[in-house]
């Protein structure tokens, strides 16, 4: 991978605390970090399930998800396990261990998918002060898709402006389908607005220092009313095991 090009995400991250990616900058670094076949990956968010956990009664959710050790050794997967947020980070869903059904075992060892993998960790890692930087991170990886139509609305984020709990997040756009809204919001711990800007093209991206920045979605809007809706992303967390 071209160190260059990944200083070019790292400068903005550190400065900041955030940044926008926008597609073609991504790509490039992606495929320097072995990414084929995007729409083989893009096409799995057709075979996610509804998340069964929103404590606010929705279905507009779907999601798959899976754990992985990533280290100077490369990346491995971890046993399925549930995904966990304190009601600190997530006062609406948080509190309980929710267990998502697994990331294919085809999705996780696709190359766009460890391309994104491997990027995260090299900017993650050389972002992270080595005196706090583990040997291993636990690092979770969420598909979500975001449905919206005239019976619900679509939340990403229903939790609001929040924390992931983790160090690092990264946000990549799969698709959008016959939505406007889905902007993306940035404040900092005293909830100051520091930017916001909409993903629109797949592989569209927002980076995210966890420690120092909030992040949230605005809710989606339907164009077609005969069509349907939906956002899909990939979420990536980085956290010191």
């Amino acid at each position: 991978m071209a160190l260059r090009s990944l200083s070019e995400l790292a400068e903005p991250l550190a400065r900041d605390g955030f940044a926008f990616v926008h597609a073609s900058r991504l790509q490039a670094i992606l495929e320097d970090a072995g990414l084929v076949d995007w729409e083989g990956l893009a096409s799995s968010w057709n075979d996610l399930g509804v998340d069964t956990f929103m404590a606010d009664g929705g279905r507009y959710r779907r999601r798959r998800f899976a754990a992985f050790a990533a280290s100077a050794s490369g990346l491995t997967r971890k046993p399925h396990q549930p995904h966990y947020q304190s009601r600190d980070y997530n006062a609406l869903n948080g509190g309980i261990a929710r267990w998502f059904s697994p990331i294919t075992d085809a999705v996780a060892a696709h190359p766009a998918m460890l391309a994104i993998l491997t990027t995260c960790h090299r900017l993650f890692d050389a972002l992270t002060p080595e005196s706090t930087r583990p040997l291993v991170w636990h690092v979770e990886v969420h598909q979500f898709r975001i449905e919206t139509g005239s019976e619900q609305q679509g939340l990403p984020t229903p939790e609001g402006m929040h924390r992931d709990g983790v160090d690092w997040v990264m946000v990549v756009l799969v698709r959008r389908e016959n939505i406007a809204s889905g902007e993306t919001m940035m404040e900092d711990v005293a909830h100051r607005p520091l930017g916001s800007f909409t993903l629109t093209e797949p592989m569209d991206a927002a980076l995210v220092d966890d420690d120092r920045v909030l992040h949230g979605v605005t809710a989606l809007r339907r164009l077609d009313p005969e069509r349907l809706a939906y956002r899909d992303v990939l979420v990536v967390t980085f956290r010191r095991a």
